[in-house]
């Protein structure tokens, strides 16, 4: 599995990294590719660029201030909010699927959903941005119907991988559901 290559909707390169912790425990780890300090140069020059002509013609310090402070504050809120490096989901048979996501600046979120919530773990299609994408996802039973889903919970949201990464993942998620 660690040595074929996976693509997320983008073609930009992932991994898919798979940890057999036991026989009804495993642990799948996406990681997307490291943010490019060459796009974040290329964004920072292009703002204080725009920000320098106006204030060549102005002549207002206030203009140059407001685009570096801009710059930096939206930078840092892009690393804290939006950058995620990596997701990872861990299953444990009869326990239950823990959900986690470490952003750039070190910042982590982690979701956990008992078994005895979860119906099943399926593969879905949709349609984004005029193309049809397949995501992996957790349905979660109905309390007050037992044949009924009462939400959908998307997995590897930011990463967005391919289908032939998700299918590795959702093979194995079924191999550990079916002996629980």
């Amino acid at each position: 599995m660690e040595d074929e290559a996976y693509t997320d909707i983008y073609g930009k390169p992932i991994s898919l990294d798979c940890q057999n912790h036991c026989s009804i425990c495993r642990e799948f780890t996406v990681s997307s590719s490291k943010m490019s300090i060459g796009k974040v140069m290329v964004y920072t020059c292009s703002v204080w660029l725009a920000a320098y002509a106006v204030f060549f013609f102005t002549e207002n310090t206030a203009v140059l201030t407001g685009a570096i402070l801009l710059t930096l504050l939206g930078m840092m809120l892009h690393i804290h909010l939006v950058k995620v490096d990596h997701e990872s989901v861990l299953i444990i048979g009869s326990v239950g699927i823990q959900v986690s996501s470490s952003y750039a600046s070190g910042r982590e979120t982690s979701t956990f959903i008992e078994m005895s919530q979860v119906k099943d773990v399926v593969i879905n299609e949709a349609i984004y941005m005029h193309q049809v994408i397949y995501y992996l996802s957790i349905l979660l039973k109905n309390p007050s119907d037992s044949d009924g889903v009462s939400s959908v919970v998307p997995l590897f949201e930011s990463s967005k991988p391919r289908l032939n990464c998700l299918i590795q993942v959702y093979k194995s998620c079924q191999e550990i559901l079916s002996k629980c």
